[in-house]
């Protein structure tokens, strides 16, 4: 079987990648000259090679914006990495109809170590990792070409929180994080309390939910949940240089930042 042959049977499945190992299999073709092929295709714009060895079908849809959805490769692409992760942060915002904070690049969780992020062509992936990976608050959605990964509302929230320093700072997520704050249901909250080990961020979520007059449902979880053992003050916002002062709420929130959600 010739490789574009081999292309199009793939994409006749709604399958938009494979690996150099899979197409190997399918052709008796040396690996030079199947190599050498794929450069071909590559020059010509019809594939991309992401990673080493893998590769993206540019299918004549995708073909004008040289990019992919990410949902349309990435269970695969990580199976070839033999490595755990979810689509999160703005990418799982975005999926959960919080799609305020318009993003090119997509954004994924994995499990340590961590990868380089990818910036090719159209393509600009960010990786984030996680060594508390438990598995749980991950979505399974469905797209053409099949399954995908996605961190839960309640999930993407608190990764957002966490991780605010590396991704512009709270203001700039807030308006999503209060999007966000409507998907959330208990057992997602539950779920996320069940295993969630920041409880700094935890206090975080809880004066947002707070801010925004979230389900007292919700605030009542949260606050049962961290008052079990002893908890301490700290900064909604992060910074180094900056020890949390007297804090007035029962959250323990020293609030350093003035909240500006452009909602």
């Amino acid at each position: 079987m010739t490789i574009s042959n081999y292309i199009k049977q793939l994409l006749s499945y709604e399958e938009y990648s494979f690996s150099l190992d899979e197409l190997l299999k399918k052709t008796d073709k040396s690996k030079i000259s199947v190599k050498r092929e794929l450069s071909r295709l590559i020059e010509k714009q019809q594939i991309v090679n992401l990673r080493k060895g893998f590769y993206l079908i540019l299918s004549p849809r995708y073909s004008s914006v040289q990019k992919l959805p990410i949902q349309l490769y990435c269970e695969k692409l990580f199976k070839y990495l033999n490595r755990n992760y979810y689509l999160g942060f703005y990418s799982a915002a975005k999926m959960h109809g919080a799609s305020h904070q318009q993003s090119q690049r997509d954004y994924v969780m994995t499990e340590k170590p961590k990868f380089n992020d990818i910036a090719k062509n159209a393509f600009d992936i960010r990786f984030f990792t996680t060594s508390n990976w438990s598995g749980k608050n991950i979505k399974i959605e469905k797209a053409d070409a099949g399954i995908y990964k996605v961190s839960s509302p309640a999930l993407t929230i608190v990764d957002l929180i966490h991780y605010q320093t590396k991704l512009g700072g709270i203001n700039r997520m807030l308006a999503t994080i209060e999007e966000l704050i409507e998907e959330i249901q208990e057992h997602d909250l539950v779920e996320l309390l069940s295993w969630y080990p920041h409880k700094s961020t935890l206090q975080r979520l809880g004066f947002l939910l707070e801010e925004f007059e979230a389900d007292e449902i919700y605030q009542e979880k949260i606050l049962l949940h961290i008052k079990v053992k002893a908890y301490y003050p700290v900064l909604l916002s992060p910074k180094s240089n900056q020890k949390s002062g007297a804090v007035d709420n029962k959250w323990k929130v020293d609030v350093n930042v003035k909240l500006e959600s452009d909602l």
